[in-house]
């Protein structure tokens, strides 16, 4: 929903006036005479004191109330100087990031030293109630307000002792009944001293890390050996469980044989008989589950099908069945499909349903004074308070963190952001944001892809290549670096989504990225410019001016080639005649490269700005096919363009080497720009306005 104005006159004044820096209410203000950090109206993110020196500890291993305990430490401390530089992620290299920011640092064996170091900074301890998670969220924002660390009830015993003597400032022991109940509280008691330039949406806490491996009596039981995905495998699979008897339970795990494509097991129904008798018999996301779900992980729920739960890649979910005594013999009979895996065994394996705090995107919340919250929006009561505190603040507002829910949640998430025209910035697992932000930019001359020409038209199949998940700030940090590094990158032209936020928010990542670019490497704009959002969603008489706000920051970046997603009620839309208004106006672009799809095509809307559909890839063998299958129909009179998008988590420029290698010579890759080029001059378009 647009925020709701009193008056046309004042509608249009504030049309008028829509920043992405704005702010509705005179909240926490970061950029105050007591920081170091600085927020023009006109910047997106702020900007903080430049980094000189970090004293950094490894908590990659810590418990999680000490995780939260030094990133809240972190962001008070940073607020005036970075200062302080945690080890949080090994993904990429727990120190690659800090190298390559050239800055003097000393690492501490013991993370407690920084609190002894920088105690005298912190004026006392929020302690948060391990009964109600979310009070986790409450705690943060309390300790950006009163420049305090967060603490478990454990941890607030250590603190209030020599050495270091911090006061309880609140004990949030007791105090919340519930999730729903901490939010509202900290809505109507703290929302007004916080910063409404940027909202921080987060968990209040996250799996704790797993041992690798499962228990020694875990054997696979059933498994697809071929890469299935349409189904067609699907029937009720009878398992016996007979030899995993002798003790109080039997537990079945299901995971996804082909880990690389993300088809992996899809559940409609269990039953399980222990001697002929049914113990259990459920469809997933019923009320008939739950007694048996042990651990969820990253598994997902879909109305398809019935109703089902699936795990793709690297996720998976555990069934518990407790066995009555004296069993002689159990068997689980599995409706299921695609490529499933399934173990089972009688010892209870590690779960992921136990959880902890976590640190990440804290620091940055703190220092910002930004109101931390976890609010859904399938449940009305949260939804509603989600609404209220949308409507709260200006058009362009950005929305650091993600939502829950995974999936579901994030296009149910993003699409009520949009409506309410506030874009997302998917950052609850970057690290040190706090510090990345005080780096520098080392200039906005020409990347090397710039100077790349257009290839003269002639009857091929044009194809570009596009790494997704450029919405995702976290992965510009983690997966995009282990990709951008893989030897055979520059080999072939890809286009790599990036956020062009970076700007402001990590210029150091940014800096690195542009200065190591090959010729064949082009940064692009993710979804759907610079931000995540939906256009069709984003109110018609506000979308105008915040592409107009945020070209510049494609400008300044080379982002100038936007992915769009556009999604409408979880569904994939086309452009509306408005929204492509919106962006000829203010992006000005090439063309546009739309949503993922299972096709591909190129249209020209409005009679001049191509947009090509991108269909999304997870494998070499997907990419063959698909280039195969269009060649197939292909009449070779006239240039056919082809858009792929290559799924970041499941592929590498050493796939992109791989599948090109394989093709004929009417196949040429051309990067983003080249593309729009050569479509514009195939359809007799004017060129790149």
């Amino acid at each position: 929903m647009l925020r709701k104005f009193t008056t046309v006159c004042l509608a249009a004044v504030c049309a008028l006036s829509i920043s992405m820096g704005a702010s509705a209410e005179p909240a926490a203000n970061p950029s105050s005479s007591s920081s170091g950090i600085k927020w023009p109206e006109s910047q997106a993110l702020p900007s903080f004191a430049k980094v000189k020196h970090l004293d950094v500890a490894d908590v990659y291993d810590a418990p999680g109330d000490v995780k939260i305990m030094l990133a809240t430490l972190q962001g008070i401390v940073n607020r005036n100087q970075p200062r302080i530089y945690l080890l949080e992620s090994q993904e990429e290299g727990k120190m690659t990031w800090l190298n390559d920011l050239k800055v003097p640092y000393t690492v501490h064996d013991d993370p407690w030293e920084l609190v002894s170091d920088f105690k005298k900074e912190v004026k006392g301890i929020i302690v948060y109630d391990p009964k109600v998670p979310d009070s986790i969220n409450v705690a943060t924002t309390l300790a950006g307000l009163k420049d305090a660390v967060v603490a478990s009830p454990e941890l607030s015993a250590k603190l209030t002792a020599a050495p270091y003597g911090l006061k309880v400032l609140d004990d949030l022991q007791g105090k919340f009944k519930d999730k729903l109940d901490a939010y509202t509280w900290q809505y109507e008691n703290l929302w007004k001293q916080t910063t409404h330039r940027m909202l921080i949406g987060l968990s209040p806490d996250t799996s704790v890390k797993l041992p690798p491996g499962l228990p020694q009596s875990f054997k696979v039981v059933a498994e697809e050996k071929t890469q299935e995905r349409d189904a067609k495998n699907r029937k009720i699979y009878d398992l016996d469980l007979t030899s995993f008897l002798g003790k109080d339970a039997v537990y079945l795990r299901f995971e996804d044989a082909f880990q690389q494509d993300g088809w992996g097991s899809a559940v409609h129904e269990v039953t399980v008989k222990a001697d002929g008798q049914t113990i259990a018999q459920f469809v997933p996301g019923t009320d008939d589950e739950k007694p048996f779900l042990y651990d969820a992980q990253g598994s997902q729920l879909s109305a398809g099908s019935g109703g089902h739960r699936f795990a793709d890649n690297g996720r998976y979910f555990v069934y518990e069945f407790k066995v009555p005594a004296g069993t002689k013999s159990l068997t689980a009979s599995v409706d299921m499909w695609n490529q499933f895996k399934v173990f089972a065994g009688n010892e209870a394996p590690p779960s992921s349903e136990q959880k902890e705090p976590y640190g990440y995107l804290r620091d940055y919340a703190v220092a910002n004074k930004a109101m931390v919250f976890w609010l859904g929006t399938n449940t009305p009561e949260q939804k509603a308070l989600f609404d209220k505190i949308l409507a709260d603040v200006p058009a362009g507002t950005p929305y650091l963190g993600w939502f829950s829910n995974d999936t579901e949640g994030e296009f149910n998430g993003v699409e009520l952001l949009s409506n309410h025209s506030i874009y997302v910035l998917a950052a609850d697992w970057f690290s040190n944001l706090t510090v990345f932000s005080g780096t520098e930019n080392k200039g906005q001359g020409p990347l090397p892809s710039d100077k790349v020409k257009t290839p003269k038209l002639e009857n091929k199949i044009y194809v570009t290549y596009t790494f997704s998940e450029g919405d995702n700030f976290q992965y510009n940090q983690h997966r995009m670096r282990n990709l951008w590094d893989d030897p055979n990158r520059g080999k072939v032209p890809i286009n790599w989504t990036s956020s062009p936020m970076l700007y402001d928010g990590a210029p150091a990542m940014l800096n690195y990225y542009r200065s190591t670019a090959t010729a064949n490497d082009q940064l692009i704009a993710g979804p759907s410019g610079g931000g995540y959002f939906y256009p069709n969603a984003w109110p018609e008489k506000t979308l105008p001016a915040f592409l107009k706000k945020t070209s510049s920051y494609l400008k300044k970046t080379g982002m100038t080639v936007p992915y769009v997603l556009n999604r409408v009620a979880n569904q994939n839309v086309p452009l509306s005649d408005s929204v492509v208004k919106a962006y000829e106006d203010n992006y000005r672009p090439n063309g546009l490269l739309l949503s993922w799809e299972d096709h591909f095509g190129v249209e020209i809307l409005n009679g001049n700005l191509p947009v090509s559909t991108i269909q999304g890839i997870s494998t070499v063998q997907d990419g063959q096919k698909i280039l195969a299958d269009a060649k197939a129909k292909w009449d070779g009179k006239s240039p056919l363009f082809v858009s792929l998008g290559l799924l970041a988590w499941n592929m590498t420029p050493t796939d992109v080497v791989k599948l090109t290698d394989s093709l004929g010579p009417e196949y040429q890759p051309v990067l983003a720009d080249q593309y729009f080029s050569l479509i514009r001059e195939a359809n007799d378009l004017p060129k790149k306005p």
